[in-house]
């Protein structure tokens, strides 16, 4: 009976911490997730805020989006859209193109694109090019990124719209020219949509609700 009533003790002991151990685990995932997701949106809004500074709109940045779908953004997956509006006028939207074909896989993108049509600005946000070399394009190793600010679809023309070493007025990196070859590619593709999709991008009704 001593021996049962030990048993049984010890199962209590050991079950109670079983579900104190547990609250504790679960307790801690929550703080950890929240404080995942808060560092998450803090990191997006950043490279956000370099595109569209915040004085340049009045809106949640953050979750005034969309999700578009085209293969001419370099992914058959979504795509995300942050919309940026004063008093609910559209601003510019920023797109989260890929160009698919870096010399080292695909370079995730953030395109900024004027209601009017020129680019605010253009981010590498993801890569894995070569350091020293492809990585260049990242705006922390070198100013490349910026000579897209200000361009337009038909700023340079279409067949400017290319590397120098292609015939272009895009720099290239001396010993990468694919890397900013896929980027510039990249750029004038997401003008291209935008040019053709820019009123409904800025709808708010999500543009792939519209298909259903």
């Amino acid at each position: 009976m001593q021996l049962l009533k030990n048993m049984t003790q010890s199962a209590i002991v050991l079950g109670l911490f079983a579900v104190i151990g547990t609250g504790l685990v679960a307790d801690i995932f929550d703080q950890t997730k929240q404080r995942i997701a808060d560092n998450e949106r803090a990191s997006v809004l950043r490279n956000l805020h370099q595109l569209i500074p915040p004085d340049r709109h009045d809106n949640d940045l953050f979750n005034d989006t969309t999700t578009i779908y085209d293969a001419r953004l370099g992914t058959n997956q979504a795509i995300t859209v942050y919309r940026a509006r004063i008093k609910a006028k559209p601003v510019a939207a920023i797109i989260g193109a890929i160009a698919p074909d870096g010399y080292s896989g695909a370079i995730k993108l953030l395109v900024a694109i004027n209601y009017n049509g020129t680019l605010a600005g253009v981010r590498v946000v993801q890569h894995k090019e070569t350091p020293g070399l492809g990585d260049r394009v990242d705006i922390e190793r070198s100013s490349w990124i910026l000579g897209f600010n200000g361009k337009s679809l038909n700023n340079p023309t279409e067949n400017k719209w290319r590397v120098k070493r292609d015939g272009g007025v895009f720099d290239q990196l001396t010993g990468a020219t694919i890397t900013p070859r896929a980027i510039v590619k990249a750029v004038r593709n997401s003008l291209i949509y935008f040019n053709q999709h820019r009123d409904r991008l800025f709808d708010t009704v999500d543009p792939k609700d519209k298909n259903e």
